[in-house]
């Protein structure tokens, strides 16, 4: 069952809150409801239902609370009555809580209130109940009957938080000069009170700087699997072992907030909030629905297309490109059918077993709650495997018809717990062998083994000078301790956070509090350890220079930039000893054949080649391209049979290849279509299928998809139907 929690915020509103001190940019109000709207954040994105918010305005303009016509209680408002909060209450919130006039106000009277709102929600039922008061301390407070209210919390299980603005703290290292007397009598009362109830007392500005560490969420254990675990058959042997077990979850991997479509119900014509007072904030945005329809070839349908129900369709699996059909009774016969199980199939001696085939998240396994003959049995069975340093394994199902897991037991038994943790195993196809040459010796191509060679082993000093830089680069006490000293390990397990996960939390909290195109700053916390310790580099400076001098590191110069883009050339050519500009030679080569306009057809490759190397623009690319279409149609029509196919199949292939390059594979999608279209009329030579039915199964020759070049706005799909239609509607021609 859920947690259920119910938290009251008391949040002081008075004037004194609307300025700043201490050397603050912002309010104090605006200071301390960073820690408000953080906390309240959190609740709204669980968006759990049992988890219920109130907020209490003390020293507010107006009274509205249950027992505003006693006194004392004055000045105080309900501002949000104790119940869930969504994307609505949060903005509602934020349009009520300001700075007021009223300097008077009572945060004694205003926890009373908050009391009852917890009992009247709560009764007694089981709860989390939790007050919290934030407050600068500058109003008078009644302290008469501290001791009732402090016994009354505590009968109630009610937790008391008091975070004062300014509020002295000599363990974080904060003290406020100049105070005025009536706040130093408040803080004693205020502290006074949280220790009778056994709650916390401190400063905000500790709360506030430490907003940015992440928040670790605390899981109840789920239970994965419950019943037997077996060596053996029960049924079938009766000295088979049987132990009644439950396994949960010992890792388990915390996933990402997904994100959602939506749109704007004002902009899509929807009602906007000018239509009544009735219409929540949270309604101006509805999900995006994807409508999906199918669609089947009918010659005799409009369009050649006619639209299917979903029930009708047929279930296919992908083999390669093609889609292959299975039915429902097929389906079922290669389905495999398991039951509920958790039986051991063998054991591993620890030694012999490879830590990388751990894989996904761990589980543990008990022996059943109050099931003494269980325990005792788990015990000795997880005793034997522990003196024997071996290892179980065991097939698990935890539900009938789920798919099977292999699992790798292994036996831990500390502070007298008794326990199996698990991991599982890849089966066969999972595996991945690959060899690599040792690290230790040189095999040569006769087979001869070298344990000494000048460039590929390390000489005894290397490893001397390394061994040296690992050495002092150890960060496992480099961590400053209370006293200043190094004894602590840096980048401790309990302080390294997933930088995605926490970073997106965090700008989701940000934007749904304040709104707005700006994010936050990322946490220091979360970049800590992405480099390490800038004084521990330092020190090991002298180091490593003596291992860059030991290894005769060299900096490897810049090349030299590129023109632009990939249709520009590295000037890092090795220059002839002649001095000649070859490159300027063959450029006014090109420049002379464009003159010309025409590419030998003898020699149609490398002069393409060239004149795609050094085309100035995309209109040079185009002119090329259209050269080289017409050197392959006229291959193509003087052909003397199939004689001349090869050669333009060549030609062909270095048009393809050289559009992807230049990212143009318009112009060459273009030809083909043209080129397919003129086979199959018979206008290049007479009758030449058979070219086209040689091009469309050498699949490195069909058009140029989004899979072979991210500039095509052709699908893979496109490609392969156009390879397969025997007529084609010809796109923009290149003549």
């Amino acid at each position: 069952m859920a947690d259920k929690e119910a938290t009251v915020y008391i949040v002081d509103l008075g004037d004194s809150m609307a300025h700043c001190h201490s050397g603050r940019v912002e309010s104090d109000l605006d200071w301390s409801m960073r820690y408000v709207w953080d906390k309240i954040s959190t609740t709204v994105a669980a968006s759990r239902k049992t988890w219920n918010v109130g907020v209490v305005g003390v020293r507010t303009d107006e009274t509205n609370n249950l027992m505003g016509d006693t006194k004392g209680y004055e000045h105080i408002s309900v501002l949000q009555d104790l119940g869930p909060v969504d994307m609505a209450s949060l903005r509602n919130l934020q349009e009520v809580i300001k700075p007021n006039r009223a300097t008077s106000g009572d945060c004694v009277s205003a926890i009373v209130i908050a009391v009852e709102m917890i009992e009247k929600l709560t009764k007694k039922l089981k709860y989390k109940r939790q007050i919290t008061l934030v407050t600068s301390g500058d109003a008078p407070i009644d302290p008469a009957e501290l001791g009732e209210i402090a016994a009354k919390m505590k009968n109630s299980g009610i937790k008391l938080d008091v975070l004062g603005v300014d509020f002295d703290d000599l363990e974080f290292g904060f003290k406020e000069e100049k105070k005025p007397e009536v706040k130093k009598k408040n803080e004693r009362i205020l502290k006074k009170l949280v220790e009778q109830c056994g709650g916390q007392f401190g400063t905000m500005a500790e709360a506030v700087a430490a907003l940015d560490l992440p928040r670790v969420k605390t899981t109840k254990p789920y239970k994965t699997y419950d019943g037997p675990l077996t060596l053996g058959d029960p049924d079938l042997h009766p000295d088979a072992m049987s132990i009644s077990v439950e396994r949960y979850f010992k890792t388990h991997k915390a996933p990402i907030p997904p994100a959602s479509r939506v749109h704007s119900t004002r902009a899509s014509g929807g009602p906007s909030q000018d239509d009544g007072d009735q219409m929540e904030v949270a309604n101006e945005f509805a999900a995006v629905k994807n409508p999906r329809t199918y669609k089947v070839d009918d010659p005799s349908a409009p369009g050649g297309k006619r639209d299917v129900e979903f029930s009708s369709l047929a279930k296919g699996y992908e083999y390669g490109r093609t889609a292959v059909h299975i039915s429902e009774s097929e389906y079922n016969i290669t389905k495999i059918e398991t039951t509920k199980c958790f039986t051991i199939v063998g054991f591993i001696h620890q030694e012999k077993y490879d830590p990388f085939l751990n894989m996904g998240e761990a589980g543990v396994t008990v022996a059943q709650k109050f099931n003494d003959a269980a325990a005792l049995k788990l015990s000795s069975f997880i005793h034997s495997l522990y003196e024997l340093e071996s290892y179980a394994i065991a097939r698990m199902v935890a539900k009938d018809g789920k798919e099977p897991q292999l699992l790798l037991l292994a036996p831990g038994i500390e502070d007298g717990l008794a326990c199996l943790y698990d991991v599982p195993l890849p089966f066969a196809e999972d595996v991945r062998s690959y060899k690599f040459p040792p690290l230790d010796q040189v095999v040569t191509v006769t087979g001869k083994k070298l344990t000494e060679h000048d460039r590929f082993l390390p000489s005894n000093e290397l490893q001397e000078v390394m061994n040296d830089y690992v050495d002092a680069m150890d960060i496992s006490s480099w961590e400053v301790d209370d006293e200043g000293d190094r004894t602590m390990e840096y980048a401790a397990i309990e302080d390294v956070y997933c930088p995605h996960l926490h970073r997106i939390n965090q700008v989701v909290r940000h934007r749904a509090i304040y709104g707005g195109n700006t994010i936050p700053p990322i946490p220091p916390i979360l970049v800590k350890y992405s480099h390490p310790p800038e004084d521990l580099i330092e020190k090991c400076r002298p180091v490593l220079d003596d291992l860059i001098e030991t290894a005769a590191v060299k900096e490897v110069p810049k090349k030299a930039q590129a023109r632009g883009g990939k249709r520009g050339k590295q000037d890092n050519k090795p220059k002839p000893i002649s001095g000649l500009d070859v490159d300027a030679l063959l450029k006014a080569d090109v420049k002379q054949r464009k003159k010309e306009r025409a590419l030998d057809p003898r020699n149609a490759i490398p002069e393409f080649s060239q004149m795609v190397e050094y085309a100035e623009d995309v209109a040079g690319i185009e002119e090329a391209a259209r050269q080289m279409g017409g050197v392959i149609r006229g291959l193509v029509t003087d052909s003397f049979g199939d004689g001349a196919y090869e050669r333009a199949l060549e030609h062909l292939g270095v048009l393809r290849a050289r559009m992807i390059q230049m990212e143009e594979p318009d112009l060459y999608n273009a030809f083909l279509r043209d080129f397919k279209t003129r086979l199959l009329k018979g206008e290049l030579g007479g009758n030449r299928k058979e070219l086209w039915w040689t091009i469309r199964h050498t699949r490195t020759l069909g058009l140029i998809d989004s899979n072979a070049s991210e500039a095509s706005e052709v699908t893979p799909e496109e490609a392969a139907e156009v390879s397969q239609k025997s007529e084609l509607n010809a796109g923009s021609v290149v003549e």
